[in-house]
């Protein structure tokens, strides 16, 4: 094994001097492995993995991910993408199984970003030329998905982006209405159930069935952007779900494929899909639909139905968001806004973003990765795997509660530090 040293001075020579200037600044240890709920550190630490940007919703090296994968690797792990494949063909199917009534067509992909990327250009393909997207939402940073991504620190650089995309505020119904005006055969609306990187952002009750009121009575095209919140992360299998909304697209990446290998989807209905379907060269990838992918989908779809996954992860953040707010409460009132969630994706919000990072790096000391909120700096972002046992939830809790307690001490009450 290489010193963390050596490590360190290779990042900051090929991978960015930035990754290897936050990695020596936080004292970053290194990755050697991951099992279940736990990464395994090179200082002999094993840290709770709440973080990975939700990729393991089934937890690291799940045994039925794992063997799908390896099977599949010793028969053939990508394909000629000549040739029609198996696994490809049974992957669609689970994943198309388990999807939102009427999305029967899939298009895989490598990461969330292309299977946005995906999903504009079957809307352009459908004649839907305007995008409407939230603003603190985030879809990604390739160039379609930041033109729909409304933060102005990572698009600035890139102008300019795609013409005729608009921003509106997240959970205001009417505000998209009036932006889609009476016609708006041409538009193409993209919204998350939950906005993830935007803090952690669950809207009004009501407002996505809402949305979809609005876009069937005006003609737009509604894409649910599920790449976080999909597949069970919100104790549902779709954020769509929770409001009986039926998309005409929905995007899927994240956990897909057990936190194993990259890969993502879009999951269209048979009349947006209708362009791919008359031609399939239209839009393809080399590696879209890999069978080494492909088995880690189908084994990940049946793994959660299997295992109860969706009904564990409402129950498991319902007693983590209690435990939150208790710990919050008790320690750091005057530090934290809020303590919210929906499922296994949780946000702390606290009252600005340098008591955040701070925050992260107790939580680090303590035993626990978390992640900040891309488009909202003072939140910290929870997202366990819902296979967490009674031993790992104990262990998650009281790491919690020492990362509270140190994070009192260096800010106390008001009260309590002129004491």
């Amino acid at each position: 094994m290489m010193e963390r040293s050596e490590v360190i001075d290779l990042y900051r020579r090929h991978l960015g001097e930035g990754q290897g200037r936050v990695a020596t600044i936080l004292n970053l240890p290194i990755e050697e492995s991951a099992s279940g709920a736990l990464v395994h550190c090179s200082d002999g630490r094993d840290l709770v993995n709440c973080g990975g940007y939700g990729a393991f919703f089934v937890g690291a090296g799940h045994p039925a991910v794992l063997a799908a994968v390896r099977e599949q690797l010793d028969r053939q792990a990508l394909s000629t993408r000549v040739l029609i494949n198996e696994a490809a063909a049974r992957a669609a199917a689970a994943l198309t199984r388990v999807a939102p009534p009427g999305l029967t067509k899939v298009h895989f992909s490598c990461s969330g970003a292309e299977a946005v990327e995906t999903a504009i250009k079957i809307a352009r393909a459908n004649g839907r030329r305007r995008l409407v997207s939230m603003t603190g939402g985030y879809h990604g940073k390739t160039m379609g998905a930041l033109t729909v991504t409304a933060r102005s620190v990572y698009q600035d650089p890139f102008r300019p982006l795609l013409p005729h995309v608009a921003h509106v505020p997240f959970g205001d119904a009417q505000a998209l209405a009036d932006t889609l005006g009476d016609d708006a055969s041409d538009a193409c609306v993209i919204v998350e159930p939950v906005q993830s990187e935007g803090g952690v952002v669950v809207p009004p009750d009501g407002y996505l069935k809402a949305v979809e009121s609005v876009c069937r009575e005006r003609g737009a095209m509604l894409v649910l952007d599920e790449v976080m919140t999909g597949l069970g992360r919100l104790g549902a299998w779709w954020g769509a779900d929770l409001e009986g909304v039926r998309p005409d697209a929905v995007l899927v990446g994240k956990c897909l494929s057990g936190g194993v290998v990259p890969v993502a989807a879009t999951l269209v209905s048979e009349q947006y899909f209708a362009p791919f379907d008359a031609d399939p060269y239209l839009h393809t990838s080399t590696y879209s639909a890999a069978p080494i992918a492909m088995a880690a989908v189908r084994a990940t779809v049946e793994t959660i139905e299997a295992e109860g996954l969706v009904e564990r992860a409402r129950t498991l953040g319902e007693r983590l968001v209690a435990t939150l707010r208790r710990l919050t409460d008790t320690y750091i009132p005057h530090l934290v806004a809020e303590v919210r969630g929906r499922g296994v994706l949780i946000g702390v919000e606290f009252v600005d973003g340098h008591l955040a990072a701070e925050f992260l790096m107790d939580l680090m000391d303590a035993g626990v990765i978390a992640n900040h909120s891309m488009n909202a700096l003072p939140v910290i972002r929870f997202t366990p795997p819902a296979v967490m046992g009674d031993a790992d939830e104990k262990r998650l809790g009281d790491a919690l509660e020492a990362a509270c307690a140190a994070t009192a001490q260096r800010f106390p009450r008001p009260a309590e530090a002129g004491a």
